[in-house]
């Protein structure tokens, strides 16, 4: 059952309604900031969660967190992080950028549509959210696991943001759980945009040395962003269920970095120049070859991890939007 089928309704009686959010099924990068006008439409959907107690809205709007899901799709966990959130005085969103797209998990082939696409579903929502007469547009954050964590450092780059809503507009600030920092732009500004990164230093699917040289970058450019890394957590360590193996799993933690020119275009990691026609499967495809790929991870969470994460939520959600 595709998720907006689901009627979905949390314990304080938060009810999720659904939106529809006109996007875009870009090849890549450059499709998104050099060639918009041969974009490809689509219109994917997610869930609207309100807080009932309207005298805890402030300015008579509320403030929202997005919710944007990993490889695996809307799971448990992002809908009780939407729940605690819907709880603590926010309104959630829960994206779904798979079902439009007939998508069940990219775990096996994360090249069945763009990273560049999911980036574009972030900021593709964040515009019909910042419409909606009950959000406070100054207000609203984007929470992102695994891929969705990568598509929400992405959606936060002014490189591409600016080319998808225009310029400065979009998120106040950006939570990023165990994010791949794989596609790096050479001007990775995020403008005035926060950033939270949070991972496990024995995470399997993504390199934590290589998210801390994307923050770094960040920093460099005049960013503010944080990192917190947890002795001995896996990815997905918050989900609250045992670790275990994703045997099907494909992975390529070791892989150099692909740069992104200001053009959007990707520059191979043997190449000193960038290509337009390079897209996501060019560049596992050399990873796979260069022997960087491999079979099986693992996912979960030992005992107080998920509690850990949920508060490290809490905090900086409240600090920067609440």
């Amino acid at each position: 059952m595709r998720f907006r089928d689901q009627d979905i309704v949390f314990a304080g009686g938060a009810r999720g309604q659904n939106f529809e959010i006109p996007t875009a099924n870009p090849l890549n990068y450059f499709h998104v900031i050099s060639r918009p006008a041969e974009l490809p439409k689509l219109t994917i959907d997610g869930k609207l969660f309100l807080p009932h107690d309207e005298r805890r809205k402030l300015c008579g709007k509320w403030p929202l967190v997005m919710v944007v899901p990993g490889s695996l799709g809307v799971a448990p966990s992002h809908l009780a992080h939407a729940e605690t959130l819907v709880g603590d005085g926010f309104a959630a969103f829960v994206l779904d950028s798979f079902g439009a797209r007939d998508v069940t998990s990219t775990v096996a082939n994360q090249t069945q549509f763009s990273f560049a696409a999911s980036a574009y579903d972030v900021l593709a929502a964040w515009q019909v959210l910042a419409a909606h007469p009950d959000i406070d547009v100054s207000r609203i954050g984007a929470q992102g696991h695994s891929r969705g964590g990568s598509a929400v450092l992405t959606a936060a780059t002014r490189r591409f943001a600016d080319a998808v809503v225009g310029d400065g507009a979009g998120f106040r600030s950006m939570l990023a759980a165990y994010p791949w920092s794989g596609h790096q732009f050479l001007d990775p500004s995020v403008d005035q945009t926060e950033i939270r990164v949070i991972m496990g230093d024995a995470d399997e699917w993504c390199s934590p040395m290589q998210v801390q040289g994307h923050c770094q970058a960040i920093r460099l450019a005049g960013g503010k962003v944080t990192m917190r890394l947890i002795g001995g957590a896996q990815h997905s360590f918050d989900r609250g269920t045992a670790v275990e193996n994703v045997a099907d799993a494909a992975v390529s933690p070791a892989a150099p970095t692909v740069y992104i020119g200001h053009d959007g275009a990707f520059i191979h990691p043997l190449a000193d120049a960038a290509d337009a026609k390079l897209v996501d499967r060019d560049l596992m495809i050399y990873a796979l070859k260069a022997g960087y790929g491999r079979k099986g991870a693992r996912i979960g969470s030992r005992d107080g991890e998920a509690e850990l994460f949920r508060a490290d939520m809490l905090a900086f959600w409240r600090r920067t939007l609440g």
